[in-house]
């Protein structure tokens, strides 16, 4: 049984999590050819590289998928890929280092305009400009199905296509806590519902004095939710996508005041209050004393309940922590919080939260369109890529569900090809692991969630990037600090932050940007 689609038109995620990357079929394939030329007949094989995110799998899967997908693609475009990883260690530096380099090492690149820097990179020329030809003839049925769609207009910047959205697959990437519903329950909360955020401050210290052996929260790294989930649920801030200030996006608007470029980083009171609960946080032990450079994974540790909470989206809740924390940690009754749920501040998914790009420095990027298309496009070519090999990797059920065979553990067998920037919910089948309330959730996060407003502005940063690369630095000087409540004086460290943001140009930033906005807003006849 297919996927069914909820969210048409519109988006695919959100800024939710409730009680959140996942990932088809039977081996029968579509058209052989995907629209694209002569094959392999000529006998040259040429390599394309794609650019993917995540930990590159070691148990061998990955490799033999590779194999049998590259016979097809062989035979199919003339053409081998391959898979470039950039791992999650500091990946937002490497990722955009990677692709900056330009050193024709890659040909294919996952990106997005949320959370992936695709305008940026677009900017800094790191993309090349897809001409409709160049896409009609090389990439077919890719360039029908947006076109369908309606939805180029979104890859679009100074009239050029970037980049290609993946605008017809449903899920809800909205961020949240994960928690044990379990030890909710024993820590006071009715049928074991954490419906605030400061309420994890009495889930925390349920954990820290009756589970000895595991931390509240185990977070490491880069990590903002302290931050972020407090502020989402605090205010009607709408964060503006496409302006990183390195790896942090400060700027906003407001569902009060949609149109006027402000931020909660620089005004108010609403940061000071989500640092100092993140300083109470700290100060109980809610994760460990070094989470600021620790590079463990966590989430075994939530799996191995060794951890009170996780955090992520509300997709990952559901094809992933569901189906372990129940079969690992039996009981324990899986339960998410999403940000923003006090106040209803949610939005669903940008068309383009995943994205394909042709790197500029590609050397054969109309054969890297033709791959596109196909493991885009052609079900075997797509349930290799995303699934792996039937009766190996997957097995189908009588009823149609995509199921594992006895003995996987997903934490040691996945495929791990994490091809986030072409999924397609025709290709897509129902899980025997998703929860079992999957598309219920889908369908009560569409009837609250918001569109975001702004998903055509698209920003001119030209003569504002270096004071965003300051901006950055000042940025990367105190948030990390006051997430993980090391600052003894948040009031002050916060002071000292926005003086430091003044002098390094937030003021010329924001009315750069306001200007920008102003132009848009009275071309769409808003204001």
């Amino acid at each position: 049984m297919k996927r069914r689609t909820i969210t048409k038109a519109g988006a695919v995620a959100a800024t939710l999590a409730l009680s959140s990357v996942a990932l088809a079929a039977c081996g029968s394939g579509g058209d052989s050819d995907g629209g694209n030329a002569d094959g392999g007949a000529s006998g040259d094989i040429t390599p394309i590289t794609m650019l993917v995110l995540g930990d590159k799998p070691t148990n061998g899967r990955l490799e033999a998928m590779l194999d049998e997908l590259n016979a097809n693609l062989r035979e199919q475009a003339g053409a081998e890929l391959s898979l470039y990883y950039v791992e999650w260690a500091d990946w937002q530096t490497q990722y955009n280092v990677q692709l900056l380099a330009n050193d024709g090492s890659v040909d294919l690149v996952t990106t997005a305009t949320d959370w992936l820097f695709a305008w940026e990179n677009a900017e800094k020329g790191a993309f090349l400009p897809l001409s409709e030809d160049m896409l009609k003839e090389n990439a077919p049925k890719t360039w029908e199905q947006v076109s369908a769609s309606g939805d180029w207009d979104l890859t679009k910047l100074d009239g050029e296509i970037y980049f290609i959205p993946e605008d017809n697959y449903t899920q809800y990437t909205n961020h949240g806590f994960f928690y044990r519903g379990d030890w909710a329950k024993e820590a006071g909360f009715a049928n074991g519902e954490i419906t605030k955020f400061e309420d994890f401050t009495q889930y925390f210290q349920w954990v820290k004095d009756n589970q000895p052996e595991a931390y509240p929260w185990d977070v490491a790294g880069a990590n903002m939710a302290a931050l972020t989930g407090y502020l989402q649920g605090h205010t009607d801030a709408i964060t503006l996508q496409g302006v990183a200030t390195g790896n942090y996006s400060i700027f906003e608007t407001t569902k009060s005041d949609p149109y006027t470029i402000s931020s909660n980083f620089m005004e108010g009171d609403a940061l000071l209050e989500a640092a100092e609960l993140a300083k109470e946080w700290n100060d109980m032990g809610v994760w460990r004393e070094d989470a600021i450079n620790y590079t463990g994974d966590t989430r075994e540790e939530f799996y191995a309940g060794l951890s009170g909470a996780d955090q992520h989206h509300t997709q990952t809740f559901l094809t992933q922590i569901v189906n372990n924390m129940t079969t690992k940690q039996e009981g324990s009754g899986p339960k998410m919080f999403y940000f923003g749920q006090e106040n209803g501040n949610i939005f669903k998914d940008l068309k383009t939260h995943g994205a394909m790009a042709v790197s500029a420095a590609s050397k054969n990027p109309e054969k890297a369109l033709q791959v596109y298309d196909l493991i885009r496009n052609d079900q075997t070519d797509y349930d290799l890529l995303n699934f792996g090999i039937e009766g190996t990797d997957y097995i189908l059920t009588d009823d149609g569900k995509l199921d594992y065979p006895e003995g996987y553990d997903s934490s040691t067998d996945a495929l791990g090809s994490n091809f986030w920037g072409g999924r397609m919910d025709e290709y897509e089948y129902d899980k025997v692991t998703d929860a079992p309330n999957k598309w219920e959730t889908y369908e009560a996060l569409d009837a609250v969630a918001e569109d975001y407003p702004y998903e055509t502005l698209v920003f001119n940063k030209d003569s504002i990037d270096s004071s965003l690369a300051t901006i950055g630095g000042v940025l990367s000087t105190y948030l990390p600090q006051l997430m993980y409540g090391k600052f003894d004086d948040p009031a002050a460290a916060i002071e000292d932050m926005r003086a430091e943001l003044a002098a390094a140009g937030y003021d010329e930033v924001r009315e750069s940007l306001q200007a920008d906005m102003d132009a848009w807003a009275s071309e769409q006849g808003l204001k």
